[in-house]
């Protein structure tokens, strides 16, 4: 019969667990990981700012004593000039990237170090791109692509003329493409010339032969985005979104309209004139006696109801029954070689909203390709286009270019 065996431990092997024990190292908590934030000031209070990112939900940030803020100048890449900053200096509008460590539930965050660009600086930056581009720059859709040779082919049939533009470029040159689903300049990343492909959408900005017929390009931006051509359905103001029935496709599409979106509503006259150039009547040509400006007697008509309302000027007066166009449009040597240059025209217009547009109104839009939620999201919206799309349902393919080039800081500087 076995007997049970008692184990005994002496004292000294007692010591050399415990000592051993002892020499382990303690279990410690990991420390918070290094996170940053870019976006918009929202809202300041003390040491508190309110954070909204690009594409997500607000972030509450404490500045802690002892941050580095600094400030630096829209397009400074080398923080060894940024100039020091005051955090009562910050205002709603400027821009920042936050450095420091996040809280666990993701919406705050304790911050080490904050970089401000100032909301002015931004705007006048952003003007001085826009008049850069307009100045410089040509629009169109691709239709060749020549990787050896380093030319793109570039159609700017707009009015009825169609022109093609030689856009070469070189090594020097930027190449930018936007990213999918984003109507946002900034958002466009550095892309090989492989990837620009007939069909897509692209603009350049360089110096532009006498003729208009080349232009050594100093930067290109292209992106494949999606042209309707259709009349409202509906419109959800809350929500921020239209559909519209597809004149080609014959489908329902449904259109947000967000910040970044660019609404333009044409004054009749205009839109008529435009009408008559892409069916290849003279705009000038117009019966005796008639007015100075009058649209054109072979011009189509409108359907009754659907006259566009106007835009509103500054100070909320409607401009549309004067008849009047912005400065260029429809009027020769507003573009290379003479040409009207429409984007120009449209781009310098009094902005819309969806409370200027109608059910029933015809538009045309340059959009996003598409998104997971089954909507496009509009860059560019013309509205007050019904003798537009009468005298060529296609013209939304040629006469509009979707560029937003509102930009914003965060990409060279946020990476020292």
């Amino acid at each position: 019969m076995f007997k049970p065996i008692h184990l005994r431990i002496s004292a000294f092997a007692w010591y050399l667990i415990l000592t051993a024990n002892a020499s382990l190292p303690a279990a410690q908590t990991p420390a918070p990981a290094a996170a940053k934030a870019v976006g918009t000031v929202k809202a300041l209070t003390g040491n508190s700012i309110t954070l909204v990112p690009e594409g997500g939900s607000e972030i509450a940030v404490t500045v802690q004593d002892g941050a580095r803020l600094l400030r630096i100048e829209p397009g400074q890449t080398d923080l060894k000039t940024a100039a020091p900053l005051h955090l009562e200096d910050l205002q709603p509008g400027d821009r920042i990237l936050v450095r420091g460590t996040m809280g666990p539930d993701g919406k705050s965050l304790l911050a080490v170090s904050v970089i401000a660009m100032k909301k002015a600086d931004l705007a006048e930056k952003h003007a001085h791109e826009r008049e850069e581009w307009q100045k410089h720059g040509v629009g169109g859709l691709v239709s060749a692509v020549d990787p050896a040779a380093g030319v793109i082919t570039l159609s700017t049939s707009a009015l009825g003329a169609n022109k093609t533009v030689a856009v070469h470029v070189s090594k020097a040159t930027v190449l930018r493409r936007y990213a999918p689903g984003s109507v946002k300049f900034d958002d466009a990343a550095p892309a090989p010339l492989d990837q620009v492909k007939p069909g897509d959408q692209l603009r350049a900005r360089g110096a532009r032969s006498a003729d208009g017929a080349e232009l050594t390009a100093d930067e290109v931006v292209s992106g494949s985005f999606r042209n309707i051509s259709g009349t409202i359905g509906s419109i959800d103001a809350g929500a921020g979104t239209i559909t519209v029935s597809d004149l080609l496709t014959k489908k329902t599409v449904t259109v947000k309209v967000n910040d970044a979106s660019q609404l333009r509503k044409l004054p009749l006259p205009m839109a008529q004139r435009i009408a008559a150039r892409l069916k290849g009547t003279p705009a000038a040509t117009s019966p005796a006696g008639a007015a100075e400006g009058a649209p054109p007697a072979a011009s189509p008509s409108v359907p009754s109801g659907s006259a566009p309302s106007g835009e509103r000027s500054a100070g909320g007066q409607r401009k549309a029954d004067t008849g009047a166009e912005p400065s260029g449009a429809g009027q020769r040597g507003g573009g290379p070689g003479g040409a009207p240059d429409l984007q120009q025209a449209i781009g310098r217009m009094p902005a819309a909203t969806l409370a200027d547009l109608q059910k029933g109104d015809a538009v045309i839009i340059v959009a996003t390709s598409g998104s997971p939620d089954g909507f496009v999201v509009a860059i560019t919206l013309l509205a007050g286009v019904e003798p537009i799309l009468q005298a060529s349902p296609n013209s939304g393919q040629s006469i509009l270019t979707p560029w937003n080039l509102n930009s914003s800081p965060g990409g060279d500087a946020a990476a020292q």
